[in-house]
């Protein structure tokens, strides 16, 4: 673990396994902290905060500045790291440690833009100000899926605004986010601004803890719904970003070789196991069988193998677990009279046998009722279905308990007006990848989770207003 700028082991002395899902094999251990090093990871935390928390905004951006830039000078130490741990193709893993270092930078242009307000009074005499001061010590719990994205997602505008951070990555992928933060101070960040904790004890007593004023989780949703009533004793901040089952329509006046692309992006990238991944795809009867084909074709080139062999085009699924909840669903949809179009089963060969690997699937006919139009399927199976026109699209696309994303392709700039409006989702793309930008905020509605991250609106996140009144003096 990282406890103000060290290498440290958990205070119980035990470790885990981190095993490489290609192959099975272990890739190192790691300490296996609990209550005891969450404890020194808040206390250092909080020591941190009474310097960091005062140091010149300006200043703050230039440290983090350095810090990021010193950590994407990295790239290719961490990017094998996280596909040994997490299963992903080296391309994905190299796109996502870059992002991690951008993320920290692009945060650290906001430090020294903190604005307040300043308010007439009744009385003549005196006059209001609204400050924006930092919340003090974070916590930050994050997935397996993108271990470092979604760290940074927490931990970057936390730090910006003049907070510092305990961040507990999941037990599977601890080793690159150990990586980047070390490098993020080898490369100046100041010790105990970010403290890294593992283990499966540390995320509950981290909720717990009463130096840890906020907690950002990313998870699924009954993981969320656990988080906040943890948190509700002592009235924490809680931002969540849950599950998602992502729609997306495709009408007959699209680009259906961009819209194949894209969906082809979004549904496989990372081996489908992404929140705002495309879920359930819906697609008007007139261009129907032409669209799925071309899907199909995209889907014949996604190779699967061990994410560090250059030809692999798809990683496996991170865990065993995944690998079967993924199967079930799609057995669900196979007895309620769907059909298999492409994939369905788990590639064959030398180089499979341990890994937790499986094809890229396409079904058709799938019915409402069933798992993978209900649920959030965590995997690379995507379900099309027929829709007549983009009233029965937004009715289908809505009945769903999630809302985190959503997406349409048209010509036509009166559907996609309706669609952005009607879409019950945090982010609507229109013709356009799946890509969650920096300059927007990201997070969801209904059961996908509340709050923000990314954009102008996370690093608020981070802040709490403060009114002042001011007499004469």
């Amino acid at each position: 673990m990282i406890i103000e700028s060290e290498r440290t082991g958990a205070a119980s002395g035990q470790t885990y396994e981190v095993r490489n899902p290609s192959t099975g094999e272990v890739v190192d251990q790691v300490p296996s902290g609990g209550p005891e090093d969450v404890d020194r990871a808040a206390q250092a935390a909080e020591r941190a905060q009474k310097k960091w928390g005062k140091i010149a905004p300006a200043e703050r951006a230039r440290i983090l500045h350095r810090a990021a830039e010193h950590m994407l000078g990295k790239l290719e130490e961490i990017a094998p790291i996280l596909t040994a741990e997490q299963g992903k193709t080296i391309l994905e893993s190299r796109i996502e440690a870059q992002r991690f270092g951008e993320n920290i930078a692009w945060f650290a242009d906001l430090a020294d833009k903190i604005h307040g307000q300043y308010v007439t009074l009744p009385d003549a005499r005196t006059y209001g100000l609204v400050l924006r001061r930092p919340i003090g010590v974070t916590g930050a719990i994050v997935p397996w899926n993108f271990p470092l994205t979604l760290a940074a997602n927490k931990v970057a505008p936390a730090i910006a605004a003049g907070n510092c951070a305990v961040l507990k990555p999941s037990e599977t992928t601890p080793l690159s986010t150990l990586a980047c933060v070390e490098a993020l101070i080898e490369g100046g960040l100041p010790e105990g601004v970010v403290n890294v904790v593992l283990g499966h004890g540390s995320g509950p007593a981290m909720i717990e803890h009463p130096l840890i004023r906020k907690i950002a989780l990313t998870g699924s949703t009954p993981t969320g719904r656990k988080v906040m009533a943890a948190a509700a004793p002592q009235l924490k901040k809680v931002v969540l970003e849950l599950g998602g089952s992502d729609p997306c329509i495709v009408l007959e006046d699209a680009d259906l070789d961009e819209a194949a692309k894209a969906i082809s992006v979004g549904r496989f990238f990372n081996c489908g196991q992404a929140c705002l991944a495309i879920k359930r795809l819906y697609v008007q009867e007139g261009v129907f069988d032409e669209l799925l084909e071309k899907i199909i074709a995209r889907a014949r080139k996604l190779k699967p193998g061990d994410g560090m062999d250059k030809s692999s085009r798809i990683g496996p699924m991170h865990s065993e677990q995944q690998r079967a909840e993924v199967e079930a669903q799609v057995q669900d949809a196979l007895a309620r009279g769907a059909r298999v179009v492409f994939g369905g089963d788990r590639p064959q060969g030398e180089g499979y046998a341990n890994g937790w690997f499986i094809n890229p699937t396409i079904l058709v006919d799938v019915s409402d009722e069933s798992r993978m139009v209900t649920e959030e399927v965590f995997g690379p199976a995507l379900p099309v279905m027929r829709i007549k026109d983009l009233d029965q699209a937004l009715e289908r696309a809505n009945n769903s308990p999630f809302g985190l994303g959503s997406s349409i392709w048209t010509g036509s700039m009166a559907a996609a007006h309706r669609a952005v409006q009607e879409l019950d989702a945090g982010y609507t793309w229109v013709n356009a990848l799946q890509i969650a930008h920096d300059e927007l905020p990201f997070g969801g509605t209904k059961q996908s989770g509340f709050g923000k991250e990314h954009g102008l609106e996370a690093f608020h996140e981070y802040t709490e207003q403060k009114a002042v009144v001011y007499g004469s003096l």
